[in-house]
């Protein structure tokens, strides 16, 4: 990690149905800044999971969740979707008061198909739902003394509708409030700190549909602009859904005292159709994070597109599941990309390295990078293309287990992932095996940008 001894301590407070990047990406990018991170769940105990949600926002009026039920091929999602990518719709209030969808607002250009603000059939504009992974806790609820972590963090997603019934949630979120430590939610997480009566005379935002109840709990409601959004007010920090989360975690490890050097750096992701859901947002989030422009980029397509997802998981078959994960919007096009303007090279896993090996606009891509010997992450998967591009002949690396013949025929020396979230550094190449090795995976890269997180 970034540092050799963890100097702070988060609590990750869980539950079933959390939305799954607001779960996992502050709990990796924390601890790839060197900050311990125990994850709980009342009830539960460390190697308990907690089921997460992918929660993707769409033009449907009132509540709808898609369930994928016993064939995850058939997704029953055959309403209207958001425009593309379909999880960048903001709803915004229109001159004339009316409420509308605006999804300019967010960084799409697209439109998201709703109609115009103000319109009849979008006065409700509501998210979908998905299975996503199955989250790991590290910690027992029951078991952790709340007086030793610097700050409590609440994932958003449905869970908060039921941990805030639960007293010893309360008395949880009470003992850090109390303490005057900080306390930082996301999404739905805010009703936690409502039911605890902690919200009284506090700025805070949330997911748009939150703002009766935080009001009525006494909040100074912060009307979210755009999805984007967050807001800190003493030691509360609040965020309206995942897409906040460069700003909302820089916010947490600044206001744990964290200094960020050497972030003033240019990162290209390289994505393609059903890469893996964490292994792309979660290392860019932490980059971003920490203040890094990243570009993510996909042959034949441009900025504003999407790239849909895989969420992979191990559920006791013979190989990983796979679901529907979030539609990733691309932030460049790839036709025309300067290169040499980036300093480093990040390869998402899942199943599109298999066949952007085939592309040979990526393969030069690869090769220019690896010869100028910047850094190059990649993970899982992601060495398929190192392998087709020819550059591992020599090197030292890992990869998920089933992609050790690539790396192996393609001239590498294998590194064994043992345990699965091992990752190496050989000159300017990063790997790691698998989602469970980001923290090692971004604090190497990290090493390698010369980007320092110190306390």
């Amino acid at each position: 990690m970034a540092n050799c001894k963890p100097q702070k301590k988060v609590l990750l407070l869980c539950g079933d149905y959390m939305e799954d990047y607001e779960a996992m990406v502050p709990f990796q990018a924390l601890q790839a800044y060197g900050i311990a991170v125990d994850a709980v769940c009342p009830g539960k105990k460390a190697g308990d999971y907690c089921r997460t949600t992918v929660e993707d926002s769409g033009a449907y009026h009132g509540y709808q969740c898609v369930f994928l039920i016993n064939c995850l091929s058939c997704d029953l999602d055959a309403g209207g979707g958001g425009g593309v990518g379909g999880s960048n719709i903001g709803v915004n209030a229109g001159s004339d008061g009316s409420r509308g969808c605006n999804s300019d607002d967010l960084g799409d250009d697209s439109g998201c198909g709703c109609g115009e603000p103000g319109s009849d059939n979008d006065s409700m504009i509501t998210y979908t739902e998905k299975p996503g992974h199955n989250f790991s806790l590290n910690a027992t609820f029951d078991e952790v003394d709340f007086s030793k972590y610097d700050a409590l963090v609440i994932p958003g997603g449905r869970a908060p509708e039921y941990l805030a019934m639960n007293e010893s949630v309360l008395n949880c979120a009470r003992q850090f409030s109390d303490s005057g430590k900080l306390i930082a939610a996301i999404c739905h997480g805010p009703l936690i700190l409502a039911a605890a009566g902690l919200l009284k005379g506090r700025k805070c935002t949330a997911y748009r549909a939150l703002g009766p109840v935080l009001i009525d709990a006494g909040a100074h409601w912060i009307e979210p602009k755009t999805m984007m959004d967050c807001v800190s007010d003493g030691n509360l920090i609040t965020g309206v859904i995942y897409k906040a989360h460069p700003e909302y975690i820089q916010l947490v490890v600044k206001a744990l005292g964290g200094k960020i050097a050497g972030s003033d750096k240019r990162i290209l992701f390289l994505c393609g159709d059903f890469m893996e859901d964490y292994e792309v947002t979660v290392p860019l989030q932490s980059l971003q994070a920490l203040g890094c422009h990243v570009d993510a980029v996909c042959p034949k397509k441009k900025a504003g597109d999407f790239c849909p997802t895989a969420v992979h998981d191990f559920e006791g078959d013979q190989t990983y599941t796979e679901k529907p994960g979030h539609n990733f919007i691309l932030t460049a096009s790839y036709e025309g990309l300067d290169a040499s303007s980036y300093d480093a090279l990040v390869i998402p896993g899942g199943r599109s390295p298999e066949y952007l090996a085939l592309d040979e606009t990526v393969i030069a891509l690869v090769k220019k990078f690896m010869q100028s010997k910047k850094p190059v992450a990649s993970i899982c998967h992601g060495q398929q293309i190192l392998a087709a591009a020819g550059v591992l002949k020599g090197r030292k690396c890992t990869a998920y287990p089933a992609v050790k013949l690539n790396v192996v025929l393609g001239g590498a020396t294998w590194l064994e992932p043992d345990p699965i979230d091992r990752c190496y550094t050989d000159e300017n190449l990063v790997t790691g095996a698998a989602w469970p090795g980001h923290p090692q995976f971004v604090s190497q890269l990290m090493a390698l940008l010369g980007i320092r997180v110190s306390f």
